[in-house]
């Protein structure tokens, strides 16, 4: 297993060396902790990145980050606007110090939540649902990791997520519509779509 696949796992067995990431997105200048055995260690990944450039942040409601990494996401939204809240998931128990350490750092933690995703209330609905799905995870697993979020979406809710076209992008769109989950592409931009996903 090579070091950038154990951001798959709950407790990474990598040396645990911190690495700080500076981004300005959404208007807003970030300086946050990544660290090793978790993804884009030391670096904004590209995905993320176009995710940011293609769209606005979210403005208010609860917002839930899916697959949080060390909390890029749900972090720039708490922090570009003071009337979201985060729900922040992943499997990896790393990412999730991490994640909560960067959040207390930018002095949203009282608005920002990372969980194990068997920690978070099952009843609990979402305004919005952002992510950078691990794609590489399998087309089953990742099938089921949607199926299990997208109907926690509340009424009128939507997700947005960045998936690269070479990783099956356009047929994860096609996929979701016929699941009963329409979604179109925002954006297209450096081998990547940006899709969303609505709840009628």
């Amino acid at each position: 297993m090579t070091e950038e696949e154990h951001y798959f796992t709950a407790d990474p067995t990598v040396a645990f060396r911190r690495e700080p990431v500076t981004a300005s997105v959404w208007g807003v200048d970030l300086t946050l902790d990544s660290g090793s055995g978790v993804f884009a260690r030391g670096r904004l990944d590209v995905g993320t990145a176009v995710l940011f450039r293609e769209t606005e942040a979210p403005s208010r409601g609860h917002v839930l980050d899916l697959g949080c990494g060390y909390g890029v996401i749900g972090l720039a939204a708490a922090v570009a606007s003071p009337a979201v809240r985060v729900t922040a998931v992943d499997v990896n128990e790393r990412a999730l110090l991490l994640a909560r350490e960067n959040a207390a750092a930018l002095g949203v933690a009282d608005r920002y939540r990372a969980e194990l995703p068997e920690q978070v209330d099952p009843t609990t609905t979402y305004d919005e649902i952002w992510s950078n799905p691990p794609i590489r995870v399998g087309k089953q697993a990742l099938h089921d990791l949607l199926l299990s979020w997208l109907p926690r979406l509340a009424p009128g809710g939507r997700a947005v997520m960045v998936v690269g076209k070479n990783l099956g992008a356009d047929s994860l769109q096609r996929w979701l519509g016929e699941q009963g989950w329409p979604t179109t592409r925002l954006a297209s931009a450096k081998g990547f779509r940006i899709l969303e996903t609505r709840r009628g």
